[in-house]
């Protein structure tokens, strides 16, 4: 016999988060590995354009972290060939050298100690909506986790390789997890290298509805305490482990190298 049938939403919620804590297996993976299977997994999801993009996590190290080699594109990255850098992108292990758009990175990093993974990138609908110098409008159940979370830099700065950018980019994403840079692409941040990589897959969703909405009338929209609740109720680590080990598995079908 059934005994919730007449719980509220708001317990229902709570025993649903209360099962995925026994239900939900940690991810196994080392960062290393987690940061490669997240550059093969956002090759899979339309973020590749060409050498363009970088992917950070923090190392165990202050001021240091992990990132792919220039010259390799996201689904040549592998554990073994990524970087460690210092927040002068001297290589402190490994060959090559990083991309020199790092540099905004360092400066998120040091203005953010919530954030310990860094994704930017431009994929098409995104790099799209970008073209239009227009912010990211949330207007969708599914992607609900990037509700009020979305900054936008309306102002191109050129190329993000100066420290200029690094100041214009994280003063722009102030205490949000993602920002839309016009005429560029965008950034997400995440507490968890699962957290940045499921919301950068988002992202490019959103921006793909956002365009399509657009292309047949006005987005209309969404009831702000439902668009919050929603928003909790997805943005939990195990949400974002579960969907992360997804994302990798349909990775690992076609991309096995990229972990040693």
């Amino acid at each position: 016999m059934a005994n919730s049938l007449e719980a509220a939403k708001s317990e229902l919620v709570e025993l649903a988060h209360r099962r995925m804590q026994h239900a939900i297996a940690d991810n196994a993976w080392s960062d290393r590995q987690r940061l490669a299977l997240t550059c093969r997994i956002l090759f899979d999801g339309g973020h590749d354009s060409g050498l363009a993009g970088q992917i950070t996590c923090r190392t165990g190290t202050p001021g240091r972290y992990y990132t792919q080699q220039l010259g390799l594109g996201f689904d040549e990255i592998s554990e073994r060939n990524l970087l460690e850098v210092d927040e002068d992108l001297n290589v402190i292990e490994g060959a090559g050298m990083a991309n020199p758009a790092n540099r905004f990175h360092t400066w998120i990093y040091r203005h953010r100690s919530d954030v310990n993974c860094i994704v930017h990138t431009h994929p098409a609908h995104v790099a799209a909506l970008s073209m239009l110098e227009t912010p990211l409008v949330v207007s969708h159940m599914d992607t609900c986790p990037l509700y009020d979370d979305c900054a936008f830099l309306p102002k191109w700065p050129g190329i993000p390789v100066g420290n200029e950018e690094g100041e214009m980019i994280t003063r722009a994403l102030g205490d949000k997890r993602a920002v839309l840079l016009a005429h560029h692409g965008h950034v997400v941040t995440g507490r968890t290298i699962e957290e940045a990589c499921v919301l950068a897959m988002l992202i490019e969703r959103a921006a793909r509805l956002q365009l399509l909405a657009m292309s047949a009338g006005d987005i209309k929209p969404m009831p702000p305490e439902l668009a919050i609740e929603a928003r909790n109720w997805i943005t939990t680590d195990k949400r974002h482990a579960a969907a992360f080990a997804y994302y990798a598995r349909r990775a690992l079908r076609t991309h096995a190298d990229c972990l040693a």
